[in-house]
């Protein structure tokens, strides 16, 4: 893609390509800390790189046509790969992240009615609600009190799936599930040696062990979560017509058959681990991002305060703020909620003249290629005019892909964008939040892609301008 957009280039911090490859050890512990600090200058400008190191036969793809051959025209040869199930599995179970052939494709038909436009539509009033509840909390708060930004967001979004999947209340702390969530994913996120070996399950990892406690307060909650709702729809009492109520009523609209309550559970468990994460994630950065570029955050808080004007936020409001919408998108451009995935192929494949092997891994990874100098213009920039609607058109559909592509795109997607629409515009329509003096952003991969540390951020009330929403 090419594009002339004029706009101011902020360049947001991220770790710098190396220009050596690394030993086996020091690779090892590199990806055990943070894998950005892998990659290769070569990585983010040719399209495809094939190698042999730790992970064995390894190719990394950025071609947008390569990436449609993988995951839409030939993706019946590509499976997720053992090192990915190997991390995700302990914690999601079998659900529709980590689940595989015939069972995942049972789980996507049954629960692919629930994420209609229309199903989503219906949980805008839950998300405003939510994002509400974040702004009048923060308003009670004297000027200049600093929050962590990040565990803001894992709060609001937390607060959203309480509203959405389980309406009638978590039966624990909401926020004890919040730092088990947290834990989670720096205890399991760590790539251990173990796994890139293909180590036995019953050896132990550092990071399971960690993790144990999280992963059975996750199964103890959503449990209690399932026995409550089953007992109130057993006894013909009305119950919540929100996520959990529909995936216990839930159909394959092939056999009819519904789903299993250990799909019910792990899928349950999906929702709230990747599915909270990803947005929260989407909207931490989004907010770092604003309040380092003083030009993005005064247009957005335009938008936002002609656009929603003093009434309530209609759902007809979201489609008219696409500059709200494109600075989400540009964030999770630069910092991808997932910033790897990797296929394994199930027979010989070939991309051009490029032969993939049997058994040989294929790593698409949005980190990459949504930097690559190939395929955008400064891309190591934070410009969210590359998404307005007259910009769009240029990016190919797969040089972009903060949530995958295919038949195993994220199903939670359009769920995804609208919450982050609504917390994003009225949390801007409220407060300003900008970063503690001093403090290092720093990007870390843990599965998802989080700042290191957290985001401290200073809060100060915003007074809107005199006559907002004429327009």
């Amino acid at each position: 893609m090419s594009d002339t957009l004029e706009a101011p280039s902020f360049r947001p911090p991220h770790p710098k390509p190396r220009t050596e490859p690394l030993g086996t050890l020091a690779f090892l512990r590199a990806v055990r800390e943070n894998p950005l600090n892998t990659w290769m200058e070569a990585h983010f400008e040719e399209p495809i790189i094939t190698g042999d190191g730790a992970l064995g036969r390894m190719t990394v793809v950025s071609d947008p046509a390569a990436i449609r051959h993988i995951l839409v025209d030939n993706a019946a040869n590509y499976r997720k790969d053992d090192l990915q199930l190997r991390i995700l599995a302990p914690g999601l179970g079998r659900g529709l992240v980590t689940a595989e052939g015939d069972e995942w494709r049972l789980q996507r038909r049954t629960i692919a009615p629930l994420f209609t436009p229309r199903h989503v539509g219906s949980f805008f009033p839950a998300m405003v609600e939510a994002a509400e509840r974040l702004t009048r909390r923060w308003q009670r708060r004297p000027a200049g009190r600093v929050v962590d930004a990040s565990l803001e967001m894992t709060r609001v979004t937390l607060d959203v799936l309480e509203r959405t999947i389980f309406t009638q209340g978590v039966p624990k702390d909401p926020d004890a599930l919040g730092r088990a969530i947290t834990r989670y994913f720096n205890s399991l996120g760590r790539v251990d040696p173990l796994d890139i070996f293909g180590f036995p399950d019953w050896i132990p990892r550092i990071g399971r062990l960690r993790a144990r406690p999280s992963i059975r307060f996750f199964e103890e909650t959503v449990n209690e979560l399932i026995d409550a709702r089953k007992q109130l729809l057993a006894r013909g009492e009305p119950a919540p017509r929100d996520l959990l109520t529909l995936l216990l009523e839930a159909a394959d609209p092939e056999t009819g058959k519904g789903l299993s309550d250990i799909d019910v559970r792990t899928n349950i468990v999906t929702f709230i681990g990747a599915g909270h994460e990803t947005t929260a994630n989407a909207l931490s950065w989004s907010l770092y991002l604003l309040s380092q570029d003083e030009r993005a955050r005064a247009e957005v808080e335009r938008e936002v305060d002609e656009v929603w004007g003093e009434g309530p936020l209609e759902p007809h409001h979201l489609e008219r703020l696409v500059y709200t919408r494109a600075v989400i998108d540009e964030a999770i451009r630069l910092y991808p909620p997932a910033p790897y995935m990797s296929r394994a192929a199930i027979g010989d494949d070939r991309i051009g003249d490029l032969e993939i092997p049997a058994g040989s891994m294929v790593a698409i990874v949005p980190y990459l290629l949504h930097r690559h100098r190939r395929l955008w213009d400064e891309p190591d920039a934070f410009r969210p005019e590359r998404f307005m609607p007259e910009n769009r058109g240029r990016i190919d559909r797969f040089a972009y892909l903060p949530f995958g592509a295919g038949p195993r795109v994220c199903i939670g997607a359009s769920f995804s964008l609208q919450e982050a629409v609504i917390v994003l515009a009225t949390v801007a329509r409220s407060v300003r939040l900008d970063l503690v003096e001093g403090h290092t952003v720093t990007p870390v991969q843990r599965i998802t892609l989080r700042p290191q540390g957290g985001l401290p951020m200073r809060l100060t009330q915003r007074i809107r301008r005199e006559g907002a929403g004429a327009a």
